[in-house]
């Protein structure tokens, strides 16, 4: 196991290489630039900010001085928020994605879980049409439709909780976010986990142990554990999606979050915000994917990695 995840490691680092390479380029191709204003600036001003950014140098050459900066762990400065570097933004904003999308991983786990189980074991019944239908509902309608209506009824409405903002990670302010990213995750692995017990549930071995006589929660426990296997899977990119993607939801609720400053940077041509959020996001797919692996390895013994 050490040497597959040493291999791991090891080959990320090119993964790496190529994604900077890439979206460095690709985000050059854009049109405009950091300092394109609707006023234009004085061409002067201009060529001293090109200068002290050192974009007036080669694109080659501000590829490599951009790519040993990153190697160091220095993102560089914002150009539009100019009185913060990448990095400050980044240690103010990730831990509020991180915890948003922790809290709303562990949610629909525990829930989407717990749905697709009851689901399976009773298949075909009004339970199991409840929870797919349920399930279809929460793939099908969009955050930035539920977020609203859930700030109008739940904050507006009867008062309980508050529409939006940080309050130091208070809980009732964590409520109504977590809950509107957690449903999407909730309806995939509901699906997914009724779907791989089902599956699981029609096996020779759990057929055997039905056959002896074991407990139900026995023969659930055992079923589980091979339904997990596809969960398991998911549950990377999903990760990964729910740390960084939470863009809407962040907006709406007002949360300060690496979310909106990608939004930002994206639509005012912050190269290195930009740049930034894309090498963060590319290293927490490749980690949690390596997680995931070893989850498998856990879970299955037939899987080895040596």
């Amino acid at each position: 196991m050490l040497s597959f995840i040493i291999r791991r490691f090891l080959s990320a680092i090119p993964t790496l290489l190529i994604i900077v390479t890439i979206s460095f380029f690709l985000i050059r191709l854009a049109p405009g630039g950091p300092f394109d204003l609707e006023r234009p600036l004085e061409a002067k001003v201009m060529e001293n900010l090109n200068r002290i950014y050192q974009l007036d140098k080669p694109l080659i050459q501000q590829y490599w001085l951009y790519l040993t900066s990153v190697m160091r762990g220095d993102f560089g400065p914002s150009f539009f928020l100019r009185d913060f570097s990448v990095a400050e933004l980044f240690a103010r904003g990730l831990p509020v994605s991180m915890t948003l999308g922790a809290l709303a991983l562990s949610f629909a786990i525990l829930i989407g879980g717990t749905l697709g189980s009851i689901a399976a074991m009773r298949q075909n019944s009004g339970v199991d049409y409840l929870v797919t239908g349920l399930g279809a509902l929460g793939l099908t309608i969009p955050n930035f439709v539920v977020a609203p209506v859930f700030q109008i009824v739940f904050g507006l409405t009867l008062a309980w909780l508050p529409v939006g903002g940080w309050a130091n990670g208070s809980v009732r302010n964590l409520i109504l976010p977590v809950t509107v990213l957690a449903l999407p995750q909730i309806a995939v692995i509901s699906r997914m986990t009724r779907a791989a017990m089902i599956e699981n549930l029609r096996s020779n071995h759990i057929r055997t142990l039905r056959s002896l006589g074991l407990p139900l929660h026995v023969i659930v426990s055992h079923a589980l554990r091979g339904a997990a296997l596809p969960v398991v899977s998911y549950l990377g990119p999903a990760a990964a999606a729910l740390l960084t993607g939470s863009v809407v939801v962040e907006t709406i609720f007002g949360l300060p979050g690496i979310g909106r400053y990608f939004v930002e940077g994206a639509l005012n041509r912050d190269y290195t915000l930009v740049m930034g959020t894309v090498v963060v996001i590319a290293v927490f797919v490749l980690l949690f994917n390596l997680v995931v692996d070893i989850l498998y390895a856990l879970i299955d013994p037939r899987i080895r990695y040596d």
